[in-house]
């Protein structure tokens, strides 16, 4: 799938449903959206998607923090709308965001297109601040921020090149902090 056609799917999702927060998105959508307690530790599984007999569903681990649960809802739908596959999507929460995988990477490409807006993310730049400084001000990982500098970098947008390169389990063994506002 092209950079293209991960845009256009999710200009189309916000141009159909007027909605750009994921948990209300997946409500619009008819996906079924699911908390569940899975654990905090690194290596606790974030989230996955599956369908099964025509039903769609994402679950998200509730122990994470919010934003947190907001970006794994946004990578989910990723997979929802771009890969219409049947079953338990690759069980991906054990390797969520493995760029080595083409339907990962579309789905961080997704996330990140729909969670941030080019020109809130130019503002935020213009402000001169950091990388690091953005992705925070953003509230995203800094590797979020990376695959949106990808996108932009396509559209033509004149952009520095990001002080590192996101590796695609970056949420795999993160660590995830009591403070709920991790990105405030």
């Amino acid at each position: 799938m092209t950079y293209a056609d991960i845009c256009a799917s999710v200009q189309h999702l916000k141009r159909q449903y007027d909605e750009t927060d994921p948990f209300r998105l997946c409500k619009a959508m008819g996906v079924l959206l699911l908390f569940k307690p899975m654990g905090k530790h690194e290596t606790a599984i974030k989230g996955f998607s599956m369908k099964f007999k025509r039903i769609r569903s994402i679950t998200v681990n509730s122990d994470l923090p919010e934003i947190i649960q907001k970006i794994i809802v946004a990578h989910e739908l990723g997979h929802v709308t771009l890969h219409d596959a049947t079953g338990i999507q690759a069980f991906h929460e054990v390797a969520l965001f493995d760029q080595a995988s083409d339907l990962e990477r579309e789905a961080n490409l997704f996330a990140a297109e729909y969670l941030m807006e080019d020109e809130e993310v130019l503002d935020v730049l213009n402000q001169d601040t950091t990388f690091f400084g953005a992705a925070a001000i953003l509230r995203v990982p800094m590797e979020m921020l990376d695959f949106k500098f990808r996108l932009m970098k396509w559209k033509g947008y004149k952009l520095m090149e990001p002080p590192i390169r996101a590796r695609g389990d970056f949420m795999k063994n993160m660590e995830v902090p009591d403070d709920a506002d991790y990105y405030s």
